[in-house]
């Protein structure tokens, strides 16, 4: 079965239908052939009004549309172009500046494409037109918009919480250290190359705009207070307990429509681009998550999840073994599909066997580890989708091998994260303990 689906997703096939395909294929196979009977089935119909009558899956349309809206009414490139003023005169400020805006960005969102998109038009033509060496231009805005999946509020924290059955907010919470820690490492990176290397990102004459460090920074205030402030209102209330990711997420998601409203920016118009575009998105995540349903499932009736497990559980070097292939497994799998499959296909697969090696509690640190590892597959290339969606923006003179070359001092960032993570768990579990 996972053969199967593996190839049909290879071969472009859609997730949610591979999936949902794959699984009434091999329940005719199962049913035939007596593998199991066909009463297994008869728990999909509960499963599905299960998935449908989540709670907590509500919080997907509530941050897909708050990133919608922040792309949509100009708010982001308000964000950028003053951010770059500030830090403009640095030697890679103009890059630094891409980091710290989407760093904010993905405190309030957690969309890769639309962040991704949104830097590659905005902040790529300047950096070019300032003759920043183009590696590093399109490394710095296909990283840091993968921020976005390690940073709370995240899609993909959302969705690690719901298969490993943990609660979101303790996950969000555990991952605020490792997602600063990763946006750090960025920042510090363009800083040292820009010095080590200064023709590849020269600084901004102090004299372009005709303006004064603090006449920017005051100039820049009432653009970057906002963004703050609805920050400090959704994950603090979050963190604080007042109110639950979904709650949270409703709250942010009026936020920004009230930042539109202030900037004139809210429109009927964009009010409707923003919701289709919210539809889709959680309609595609909810198809996803119902055709996975129905794989595992039938995966289960063929004893396949206990296969796994024994499989697992006789590695040698028992947990670190585990960890180790698991870590390797999820960043191998990132080359080739998206996160979406990898959590639906063998974050289930996994989930059991590191409950058993690590116990309950431990499970918010491996759900952050696998969400830092997911976050490197939208860079690796030849399926990064980071990647494409910075290549569909890219002005001609910037080739996919440019792209490709400025990712991969990123991808090892990202892993030199992940191994912290992995060594140091007080990174992870710190903040939970501190709040709970």
């Amino acid at each position: 079965m996972f053969v199967v689906a593996l190839a049909c997703l290879l071969l472009g096939y859609p997730v949610a239908f591979t999936l949902g395909g794959v699984a009434v294929l091999f329940a005719g196979i199962g049913i035939a052939t007596g593998a199991f009977h066909g009463s297994f089935l008869t728990a999909l119909p509960q499963r599905v009004f299960g998935i449908m009558g989540n709670f907590t899956l509500l919080a997907i349309p509530a941050f897909v549309f708050m990133g919608a809206m922040l792309e949509r009414t100009g708010l982001a490139e308000q964000l950028l172009e003053a951010m770059a003023r500030v830090l403009g005169r640095v030697r890679g400020g103009l890059a630094l500046a891409v980091v710290v805006v989407v760093a904010l960005l993905a405190a309030t969102t957690g969309v890769v494409a639309a962040t991704v998109i949104t830097m590659g038009l905005i902040s790529l033509p300047t950096m070019l037109r300032h003759n920043y060496d183009k590696s590093l231009a399109t490394g710095v805005i296909s990283a840091s918009g993968t921020l976005g999946q390690i940073i709370p509020p995240s899609i993909v924290l959302v969705v690690l919480a719901d298969q490993l059955g943990i609660s979101v907010g303790d996950l969000f919470i555990g991952s605020v250290i490792p997602g600063l820690l990763m946006a750090v490492i960025f920042a510090l990176y363009v800083l040292i190359i820009a010095q080590l290397k200064p023709n590849l990102a020269p600084p901004l004459s102090s004299l372009e705009n005709g303006h004064s460090l603090g006449e920017d920074l005051w100039q820049a205030m009432p653009l970057i207070l906002p963004p703050l402030v609805l920050i400090l209102l959704v994950l603090g209330s979050i963190f604080f307990g007042i109110s639950t990711p979904t709650e949270a997420g409703a709250m942010g998601a009026v936020g920004t429509m009230a930042m539109a409203a202030q900037n004139g920016r809210l429109t009927l118009r964009t009010i409707r681009d923003v919701s289709d575009s919210t539809l889709s998105t959680t309609v595609m995540v909810m198809f996803i998550l119902l055709g996975s349903t129905a794989f595992s499932l039938v995966f289960r009736g063929f004893h396949g999840d206990q296969l796994i497990a024994d499989l697992l559980l006789r590695l040698p070097g028992d947990a670190m073994g585990f960890l180790i292939l698991n870590m390797i497994t999820i960043f191998v799998l990132g080359f080739f599909i998206d996160f979406f499959e990898i959590a639906f296909i063998v974050v289930p697969l996994f989930a059991p066997v590191a409950q058993t090696l690590f116990g309950s509690e431990a499970l918010i640190w491996y759900g952050v580890i696998v969400g830092a590892n997911l976050q490197s597959s939208f860079l690796t290339p030849p399926f990064g989708f980071a990647l494409f969606y910075l290549r569909s923006v890219a002005p001609p003179q910037v080739t996919t091998g440019d792209i490709y070359r400025g990712a991969i001092p990123f991808i090892l960032l990202q892993l030199l994260v992940l191994v912290l993570i992995i060594l140091f768990p007080q990174l992870v579990t710190a903040l939970p303990h501190l709040v709970a």
